[in-house]
């Protein structure tokens, strides 16, 4: 199979391509080496930065998914194997929410196992006549992948289950870990082998490969990945415990677009962000997105569809006609409820079998004519929890029947064995009520399937007796902790772990007027009908599509090693501020500034000490004893604290609490940049911030001269972050009429006169030097925050007027990759103080060469 994929990256960057071609694209191929490899390796995969592709026109969409929509059948008398397509596979049904000229590609597992020596024919034939590319795991992989990590440690964690004792899900097992990682880098060499990285839409499907985006965003920094969640989502609480929770959610922010069921777990998921990444989110137009190294990830909120033309044509079947009829015989004079669910422990069947035996007991009248149909579905993973649930339900169906049967009446049935898919029709219309009594599970379709089925057609109609204009009728009784609950607003909700509970929704499912069951069934009917699976996969691409705009307009560049590979995307004018062009520059000109921020560029901000490190004091003397800086740093600190840190830079001017306070050196005296004299709104707005620092665990009050601060960065994240919010309105209402500024920072709410901002200082700054005929032809501005933006603001205008020279180098320089009005970035702050360092040098260069003028500093003139 030829390769679509440029999977030599530095070979893309330095223009030498490839030789196989695809009508005017190159790509290699890329092999595929089963075998468990560690998180760290595929290094040399690294990607450097890469150019705006050509086009964004959708021409195909890649499907991952942990099974292949294939069936394998076996000839019995030639001995020959065939596939055909399963069509209950959610990955098959969901192309119907495509245009029909849009290619489709699945990449995916089989259920049976190929002979290695058939594998290259197998997948031969896949891929010509279904354009399926299969993955062959070796048998072991697999069982570490498949049945030990994902249904020993994700599947039991996110449906709330914790390691507790080895009999619940097991210890934490790196080997597994290991395996789960060598099965998704499997899988990225297969997406790799047919991808055409500029226009292909690659969409993964649940925990199964959550770190899949991790290798393909690696290997193509613009790839288009949506990743989709089939299961639950748990809280941070729950998440937390998993010893690689950071790993897979960098891995899942690798995507573009990331979809859950329900809102539940997308907050979960934004919450575990938020308090284990430092990540915060935003809801702009309705979409809400996690800014995360220059890129939006888009959250969607979507719960998946059935499918209808699959359900209606099996509702048409002469056979699910004839079924109907028997079973209408069979339960003639009793009412039927129906239960269906797979054999596992969070489904809740042991729960909704004592509460009809709960029913029975507190309704008498109800035994003879109230049947629970209770339809067990074959597990899907196997062990000792499956085992127990097996056997609880068969002694617990066998107690009702014992207590509450009779000759010719079973008050439940057990139907353990696999069914076809129109018995299972057949069932749900002869059900007056339907039960969904799940603990926990991700989605579960057997609601929207039984609405749909109760909707029935004229044949069904016909085996049930009913008229052509009889309204059509349903009850729904689902639990509370399932994912399509919250999109069945007519239904009873339940807490499963309520017995008596349950049973009194049971009761009332069977005793609510028929005219309120028609209400809630056409209720219903409407959603389901037009929320089907077509719709799910068309509503998900389409905000793909838009998720990946902004690929265009950006310049990506992969960081990081192993699983802490990101990608950075820039603005194209946004760029890293490299020693060698600063130095360059500074080297040349003769009139430099400097506007340097404290916490956070000059000091880290997570630092234990409080304490500005010797490499920082001894490098701002170095530039300050060079006549031709004027350095400046910027803080919003107090007065008091800035002097005793900086005591031994006699040269160093010092701003402090925003500009309010400013001195030029050590030997001038403190200046206002603003007369202000009232500051009677401090005994209106202290009370209120001690109000919140009393009921936020870990916040305090700084007062300062000039303003007042909230701090919360040693409070809970979330809480911390509402908090927030709260104060800055509350403080907003009680301020209005006072010359006063509320503003939410990194962590802080600050109150301060208007007007006062770091910008002022920028501003006087370029004027005093302007005034004493220093006219700025170098300056540098360097902060991390949001109001340090008043500085690169003010320099950045200054361009446009006589404050700088015609041919000024100007530096605006934030501290990481985000949303800034500077034009350049550096890391962190050890980067700054090694670019300061090389500035430094220079200066000590020039004076052992003479080439420094002695003269005085222009403050001291």
């Amino acid at each position: 199979m030829v390769s679509r994929s440029y999977s030599n990256l530095l070979d893309l960057a330095s223009g030498q391509f490839p030789s196989l071609c695809r009508g005017e694209k190159r790509f290699p191929r890329v092999k595929t080496v089963a075998g468990v490899l560690s998180e760290l390796d595929d290094e040399t995969s690294n990607s450097v930065s890469s150019d705006a592709p050509s086009s964004i026109t959708q021409e195909r969409v890649i499907i991952v998914g942990n099974q292949l929509p294939l069936r394998v059948h076996y000839d019995g008398e030639n001995g020959g194997r065939y596939f055909s397509w399963d069509d209950d596979s959610l990955l098959l049904q969901l192309k119907d929410g495509l245009a029909e000229d849009v290619e489709i590609v699945y990449i995916g597992g089989l259920r049976e196992q190929i002979d290695q020596s058939e594998q290259d024919s197998v997948a031969h034939t896949l891929f010509e006549n279904f354009k399926c590319v299969p993955t062959f795991l070796p048998p072991e992989l697999f069982t570490k992948f498949y049945h030990g990590f994902c249904k020993q440690h994700l599947w039991p964690l996110f449906h709330y289950m914790l390691p507790l004792s080895p009999d619940l899900g097991g210890r934490f097992d790196r080997s597994l870990w290991q395996a789960y990682v060598s099965v998704n880098k499997i899988f990225a060499d297969k997406v790799m082998e047919v991808i055409s990285p500029d226009d292909d839409y690659v969409w993964v499907h649940d925990y199964h490969l959550m770190v899949l985006p991790t290798f393909l965003r690696k290997r193509c920094n613009r790839v288009k990945l949506g990743f989709f969640l089939h299961s639950p989502f748990p809280s941070s609480e729950i998440y937390r415990t998993l010893p690689v929770r950071d790993e897979i959610l960098k891995a899942l922010l690798n995507s573009d677009l990331i979809g859950f069921h329900t809102f539940d777990y997308a907050r979960h998921f934004l919450s575990c962000c938020s308090r284990m990444l430092g990540l915060s989110y935003q809801s702009k137009r309705g979409y809400i997105g996690l800014e995360y190294y220059g890129r939006t990830v888009s959250i969607k909120i979507l719960p998946v569809g059935i499918h209808m033309g699959q359900l209606k044509s099996v509702m048409n079947l002469s056979e699910t006609e004839l079924r109907v009829s028997e079973l209408r015989e069979q339960f003639k004079g009793q009412t039927v409820m129906l239960g269906v669910d797979d054999m596992d422990i969070f489904k809740g069947i042991s729960l909704k079998l004592l509460a009809m035996e709960q029913l029975l007991l507190q309704h008498p009248d109800k035994r003879g004519k109230v049947v629970l149909v209770q339809i067990a579905n074959p597990a899907r993973g196997r062990g000792k929890d499956v085992q127990e649930v097996q056997s609880e339900t068969s002694a617990t169906v066998k107690r009702i029947n014992a207590t509450f049967g009779k000759s010719g009446y079973k008050p439940v049935i057990l139907i353990d064995t696999p069914l076809q898919f129109y018995e299972r029709i057949a069932y749900y219309v002869i059900a007056e009520c339907c039960l969904v009594t799940a603990v926990r599970d991700g989605m579960n379709l057997i609601p929207y399937e039984y609405v749909i089925s109760r909707q029935g057609n004229e044949n069904l109609d016909r085996a049930l007796g009913l008229g052509p204009t009889i309204p059509k009728k349903s009850m729904l009784v689902v639990s509370e902790f399932i994912g399509c609950s919250p999109s069945l607003s007519g239904a009873v909700r339940v807490n499963p772990w309520n017995i008596d509970s349950v049973a009194e929704a049971m009761e009332s499912g069977l005793t609510i007027p028929d005219s309120e069951k028609q209400l809630r069934h056409e209720k219903h009917h409407r959603f389901v009908s037009t929320h089907d699976v077509a719709f799910w996969a068309r509503s998900f691409l389409q905000d793909l599509e838009r998720a990946c705009r902004e690929h265009v307009k950006r310049r990506c560049w992969g960081i990081g090693f192993g699983l802490g590979f990101r990608v950075v995307a820039l603005d194209p004018s946004f760029r890293k501020l490299s020693l060698e062009h600063i130095v360059s520059a500074y080297k040349r000109t003769k009139n430099r500034a400097f506007l340097l921020d404290c916490d956070g560029t000059m000091m880290m901000q997570s630092s234990v000490s409080i304490n500005p490190n010797v490499e920082a004091v001894k490098v701002l003397n170095s530039l300050c004893r060079d006549p031709k800086n004027v350095v400046f740093l910027v803080s919003g600190k107090d007065r008091r604290k800035l002097s005793e840190w900086f005591s031994s830079c006699e040269n160093l001017g010092i701003a402090a609490e925003h500009g309010y306070f400013l001195r030029h050196n050590n030997n001038a005296d403190w200046e206002t940049c603003k007369p202000i004299s009232n500051f009677d709104w401090k005994h209106v707005a202290e009370p209120v911030m001690q109000l919140y620092a009393e009921t936020t665990d870990g916040s305090f009050i700084e007062t300062k001269e000039s303003a007042l601060v909230w701090n919360y960065r040693y409070a809970d994240r979330d809480f911390g972050s509402c908090q927030a919010k709260e104060l800055l309105d509350h403080l907003e209402s009680v301020l209005a009429n006072e010359p006063v500024s509320v503003k939410s920072g990194q962590y802080i709410v600050e109150v301060k006169p208007q007007g006062i901002n770091k910008g002022l200082v920028a501003q006087r700054l370029l004027a005093t030097m302007q005034q004493k005929g220093m006219i700025p032809d170098f300056v540098l501005c360097i902060g991390d925050d949001r109001s340090d933006e008043d500085m690169f603001e003010v320099i950045s205008s200054a361009r446009t007027t006589s404050s700088l020279s015609p041919v000024a180098e100007v530096f605006a320089c934030t501290v990481g990759q985000k949303p800034s009005k500077a034009k350049y970035y550096v890391e962190d702050t050890s980067e700054i103080l090694r670019m300061l360092e090389g500035l430094a040098a220079a200066t000590e260069h020039a004076a052992m060469n003479g080439n420094l003028d002695p003269k005085q500093g222009i403050f001291d003139k």
